[in-house]
């Protein structure tokens, strides 16, 4: 190191120490970065690439962002993953003899945002810290910084770790040097950023108080690795930290991974985005906090009903006031983020307009407890004397912080006029000495008879009389002392006015000062009451939670459910929450769902795109919705509380696992196999598609037949597999339902209505042709498919109508045909297809009419097989008695 410069020595020694972080290294008003770090930053931020001579022959590679902008810079490093180690210069630079002392002030890492774009307002920005221990069980613990939330539980293997790992959404995983490097591949997997290291998991004196509560040394030690990795790089004290809150995933409806996505509760497959999804759905709510809270909610379904019970409890009362919760909303609206802000303000990166936004929110506090405690619920009443409105805090800054302060805190001109007697002092002095000033200038016009003399300042000259050259020979001689020559005209100084600049500079430099002290000690006044404010944002973020469930079931026309005590279903025209909100409320076709004693296993068949998965999801999130607290999409609804829900829904390719579609389908059926109860709810969709026909079919029966006579999970199982049906026969817990479709000149239209029994056919061909595949294609198809029927000893189909006209006689089994359609009004094909113009059979009147009494006497329930036959009696009836 002895060739380079001290300076470029300076920076190698701290950069030693930040081997993985972008050292952003204080030079002035720049951040300068050198070597390697400068040639990734210039391609990561396209900026300059420079050179610097650096004591060495060749050029030092170098790059620079301008100190008043470098946050956007530094959180577009943190979005891609990487970490920037922050080194401010610790001296004045006139007072330093040599290089000026520098240090790393602060480590900025994904998982360590305190403010910024990278920084979401409605999701918790989660660092995790994951401990692994000789007994294959692991400690996890979870912190937003920007909160202070403090969590911790103890897990039992790599799959539970890997779950909580992805529903946290962590960015960041903090672990000891010798973890295991598979795990760590994984958790790039599920998102994170960014994975940290940290050895010392002992207790320091910072982290002691937050560690009180936890009697095992297997959290101490996982919760003392993730506050200690957070002291180290953050370098200051934490006051907003909250001891670690212990929980147990058991305590909650347990949702894996696969199943969360696969149900797309907070965002969607293909767009990765919240818009689609049941997040999207119900947020309604007012609040930063509060949609965070709600995110929290939907992650964790509760399992005590009591608890659920004192939810829809309160929803009740929300929806019984539409008064009180309309005016709930809108003071909601006037509260700011209230957890940030005292995370903000303990960080020490709080300005005066925080302060104010604090002081606002605040203020409505007294309005929303008077609001929550007219409600007549006992439950509401508890929640309303939660509401702390901290009244202290409020008057110190009503009398402190001015209402429209600027965003700087070290430019002064925060503080009230009155709040501080020697501020006060200063401020007189320096308004009285510009009074004063602009007194003199004219004074000294009127003595010299110099009309355009004037009296003026800058930062290095200081107030000065500014004469022009013209006028020069009608100054009094001695009594002006020249400052500066311009062009045009000099610059001079009297006794006087060097005595008001001392007096006026003097107070502005003071003013400015004292202002930052003051301010300060504001800050650190309010830091006293975070606490009480975490607390307070807590109740304020469940009362946000409650009034929008109690807003969404108004708006959709939702119900309270019911928890029966015998593991009983029975949802009424039930909904899917989702797919109804994005079609008109009208097209939607309810179903029924009820599952009991005799009915623990649904076989659904049915065409594709009829909506088997469709009915399968909403029974699956009107569960969670009933176990978040909100009402249910359903004109009645009885559930049972189940303790986990599984799915199996959709296909892909894990690319990155190196994992086929059918091998993600068969884990996912093992998780499921392996980790359900009786209490759990299983959606499986389409088991054994992704390999040979028999193979396929085998595998569903076997799955079929396990759950049912060894699990006896709450299944909704979705097959093309028509053989399976018979099972009905051989297994008494398993029922056959299917979804409804017809055809209609010789297309097909889906009905959307679940009904008792097996489907008769799939319609492959004709949804084929509803994607309008080349008619060529679909002519060559059909003609395929008759060979195979053939083939396996079923002869093809004739249009049924032809039969009719030409008088044949009864129709058997050998030769079945599908029933001439009713008028029907194609309103909802699909959910992605929208609705379609209404399609009316080309039916004779004489047909019509039987159709018509077949409709009255609900013929059409039957299968199209023994419609036809009924139609056929019915016509010869008909002929037989003239009518």
């Amino acid at each position: 190191m002895a060739a380079y410069t001290p300076m470029i020595q300076q920076y190698l020694r701290v950069k030693a120490d930040y081997p993985d972080a972008f050292l952003f290294f204080r030079l002035g008003d720049f951040y300068e970065m050198f070597f390697e770090d400068a040639i990734r930053a210039s391609q990561e931020l396209e900026i300059t690439l420079t050179g610097k001579n650096g004591g060495v022959e060749e050029k030092i590679p170098m790059c620079g962002v301008p100190y008043h902008s470098a946050q956007q810079y530094i959180e577009q490093l943190v979005e891609r993953g990487y970490k920037v180690a922050i080194c401010e210069q610790t001296e004045d630079p006139r007072q330093a003899k040599g290089v000026v002392k520098r240090e790393v002030v602060q480590l900025v890492t994904p998982g360590t945002l305190m403010e910024g774009r990278g920084l979401n307002e409605k999701e918790n920005n989660y660092i995790a810290s994951i401990s692994a221990f000789s007994d294959g069980s692991f400690g996890f613990a979870c912190n937003d910084l920007s909160t202070g939330e403090n969590k911790i539980t103890l897990l039992a293997g790599q799959e539970e770790v890997l779950n909580e790992l992805s529903m946290s959404g962590a960015k960041e995983v903090v672990v000891s040097s010798g973890f295991d490097p598979e795990m760590e591949r994984k958790f790039r997997e599920r998102s994170v950023a960014a994975v940290s290291y940290e050895q010392e998991a002992g207790i320091s004196e910072m982290s002691a108080p937050l560690l009180d509560a936890l009697n095992q040394d297997k959290l101490r030690e996982t919760a003392a690795r993730l506050l200690n990795y957070l002291f180290r790089t953050q370098k200051r004290s934490l006051d907003h930290l909250q001891p670690f809150a212990t929980y147990q995933v058991h305590q909650f409806m347990k949702i894996d991974y696969f199943s969360k996505r696969n149900l797309e509760l907070t965002e969607t497959i293909r767009s990765k985005g919240k818009k689609g999804s049941l997040l999207w759905l119900l947020d309604e709510t007012k609040t930063a906090m509060g949609a965070r809270m709600l995110k929290q909610w939907i992650d964790r379904p509760l399992i005590d009903k009591e608890a659920i019970g004192r939810r829809h409890s309160l929803v009740q009362s929300l929806l019984d006031d539409y008064f009180a919760r309309q005016d709930l909303r809108e003071k909601l609206k006037e509260v700011y983020d209230l957890e940030r802000l005292a995370g903000r303000v303990a960080f020490g990166n709080v300005n005066a307009r925080d302060l104010i936004q604090l002081k606002s929110s605040l203020l409505q506090v007294p309005l929303l407890k008077e609001l929550v405690g007219g409600l007549q619920n006992e439950d509401a009443k508890a929640l309303a004397e939660k509401l702390d409105a901290c009244e202290e805090i409020t008057d110190l800054l009503e009398s402190a912080i001015v209402d429209n302060p600027p965003i700087s805190v070290k430019d002064g001109n925060m503080i009230r006029d009155g709040y501080h007697d020697e501020l006060d002092q200063y401020r007189d002095a320096s308004r009285n000495g510009k009074t004063w000033i602009a007194q003199l200038e004219a004074q000294e016009r009127e003595r010299t008879g110099i009309k355009s003399l004037k009296i003026g300042y800058n930062r290095v000259f200081g107030y000065y009389i500014e004469v022009t050259k013209a006028n020069i020979h009608l100054l009094e001689e001695g009594r002006y002392d020249r400052k500066q020559t311009l062009a045009n005209a000099e610059r001079y100084i009297t006794p006087e006015l060097k005595e008001k600049e001392t007096l006026i500079l003097e107070a502005e430099e003071r003013i400015t000062e004292l202002e930052y002290e003051l301010f300060c000690h504001v800050r650190d006044h309010v830091k006293e009451y975070i606490p009480r404010l975490q607390s307070l944002a807590r109740t304020v973020s469940e009362l946000d939670v409650l009034q929008c469930f109690a807003q969404i079931s108004e708006d959709r026309h939702y119900v309270r459910p019911v928890f029966s005590g015998n593991r009983e279903i029975s949802v009424k025209e039930g909904r899917h929450p989702v797919v109804e909100k994005v079609m008109d409320s009208q097209e939607y076709v309810p179903n029924d769902c009820v599952m009991g004693d005799g009915r623990e296993l649904l076989l659904i068949t049915g065409p594709n795109m009829s909506g088997k998965s469709t009915y399968m999801r909403q029974v699956a999130l009107t569960s969670i919705l009933a176990q978040i607290g909100c009402y249910v999409p359903a004109s009645e609804a009885v559930l049972p509380i189940f303790d986990q829900v599984f799915t199996r829904i959709g296909a892909a390719d894990d690319l990155i696992s190196g994992q086929s579609t059918f091998m993600v389908e068969m884990l996912e059926a093992k998780n499921a196999i392996a980790n359900a109860t009786q209490n759990s709810l299983i959606l499986f969709d389409e088991i054994g598609r992704g390999t040979s026909t028999y193979d396929g079919m085998a595998l569903a029966q076997a799955i079929i037949e396990y759950i049912h006579s060894r699990i006896g999970a709450k299944t909704l199982f979705s097959t093309h597999y028509h053989e399976l049906t018979v099972l009905a026969e051989e297994l008494p817990d398993l029922q056959n339902i299917h979804v409804s479709a017809i055809e209609q000149n010789g297309k097909v239209v889906f009905l959307h209505k679940i009904k008792e029994g097996a489907a008769d056919k799939s319609y492959g061909i004709h949804v084929a042709q509803l994607a309008e595949l080349p008619s060529e294609l679909i002519d060559r198809a059909n003609e395929i498919l008759e060979k195979l029927e053939k083939k396996e000893g079923e002869p093809a189909e004739k249009p049924v109508r032809e039969k009719v006209a030409a008088g044949m006689p009864e129709l058997t089994a050998a030769d079945p045909a599908p029933a001439p359609a009713p008028e029907v009004h194609d309103a909802q094909l699909s959910f992605f297809d929208g609705p379609a113009e209404p399609k009316k059979a080309s039916l004779s009147p004489a047909e019509k009419k039987i159709l018509d009494k077949l409709a009255k006497m609900d013929i059409l329930e039957m299968t199209p097989l023994d419609a036809m036959n009924t139609l056929y009696e019915l016509q010869k009836t008909a002929k037989s008695t003239k009518k």
